[in-house]
């Protein structure tokens, strides 16, 4: 049986990374529309910072958030002194490390998706009279909604490990950030706690295998879904 203390950890888990993909997933179908229908200086640029989390350590990332959005960071000390929002030592900042560390993942799936729809059907509603937003939201977003899908599960996925990034900007406090991860690096180092880390192991390989089977079933079932229609 589960202790307490382990489904406190699992359900935090949950909560952070179901908040971290609600919460970027507009921002991550915005981008990889704009980098996959769209030629612009600098769009190298913003493509390599949008990825940049995949390749700097989790605890850069952290402590460019604590300095930036931070009770005394340029952007948090505005957001508390403004609108009493503070991200700091909390669970909705361990949702925003886990959105930005996971965003790449989410991106990527989804402008792999908008690249491979067919751009003479968004061609041909134009012709018709369709706007710009009544194309994007009938023709475009409904054909790749299986790559919004598997980013969104990526992401999903990728938050539930997020470690670096969370304890260097919101620490590891007890049923506020104390994620799967952050719980199973404090029983390692508690003597005596070695079954219960043990447990939580198994069950973050248990979602993450779960998480990546139906990211797995949900692109063949795109795949299939985007040559029927063609």
């Amino acid at each position: 049986m589960l202790s307490e203390y382990e489904w406190q950890a699992i359900i935090l888990s949950l909560k952070v990374s179901g908040m971290a993909v609600l919460l970027s997933l507009p921002f991550g179908i915005l981008m990889a529309w704009i980098l996959a229908r769209f030629r612009f200086p600098g769009k190298s640029l913003l493509d390599s910072i949008i990825h940049l989390p995949l390749v700097l350590p989790p605890v850069v990332v952290g402590y460019l958030l604590l300095i930036s959005m931070g009770r005394r960071g340029f952007i948090g000390e505005w957001l508390y002194d403004w609108f009493g929002i503070s991200f700091a030592f909390s669970w909705r900042g361990a949702a925003l490390a886990s959105a930005i560390v996971a965003f790449p993942l989410m991106v990527r799936a989804i402008r792999l998706a908008l690249e491979s729809v067919d751009q003479r059907l968004e061609q041909a509603a134009r012709t018709l009279g369709a706007n710009p937003f009544k194309v994007f939201f009938t023709i475009t977003l409904p054909l790749s909604l299986p790559g919004v899908i598997v980013g969104t599960v990526l992401a999903f996925a990728r938050s539930l490990g997020e470690f670096g990034a969370t304890i260097t900007f919101v620490s590891n406090i007890p049923g506020e950030t104390r994620t799967i991860p952050l719980a199973m690096y404090t029983l390692i180092e508690t003597p005596g706690a070695e079954t219960a880390a043990a447990r939580l192991c198994i069950i973050a390989i248990i979602l993450a295998l779960i998480s990546l089977m139906v990211s797995e079933w949900l692109t063949r079932w795109g795949r299939r879904r985007l040559g029927a229609t063609c």
